[in-house]
């Protein structure tokens, strides 16, 4: 069992920058890929990054490319996202979630294995 917890949320106006920390309990951390995925009002959940499960590799969405760091410390069972320029669309409930699989393109949502709870982001005009 892997327990996640978000954090590092917020309020913050147009380009504002944001870290969030997820921080995993149970069983090893560094078995799992980690991810970010977030979620809009009336959209569906979405990708956002990946990071292997020893970091030596990350993965982004198009449309946070240049903009977001996916980073992780498996000393500390932490995965981090660092958000610099954000915009008004980034504006969403934001998750972590392990895998235990191999990470290719074609992984799915769905094939992760844990998530958080969330943490809101919103960032305003």
């Amino acid at each position: 069992q892997v327990q996640l917890v978000e954090s590092g949320g917020g309020l913050v106006q147009a380009g504002s920058s944001l870290r969030l920390s997820c921080t995993a309990s149970g069983r090893t951390f560094s078995n799992y890929v980690m991810g970010w995925f977030r979620q809009a009002p009336e959209k569906e959940r979405e990708f956002v990054a990946a990071i292997r499960r020893s970091g030596s590799r990350t993965y982004y969405s198009d449309s946070v490319k240049g903009r977001f760091t996916i980073s992780r410390d498996n000393a500390k069972n932490t995965v981090y996202l660092q958000m610099n320029s954000l915009k008004p669309e980034d504006t969403a409930v934001y998750y972590c979630a392990t895998y235990s699989g191999s990470f290719s393109s074609s992984t799915r949502g769905s094939d992760y294995d844990y998530w958080g709870q969330g943490t809101q982001v919103t960032v305003s005009s």
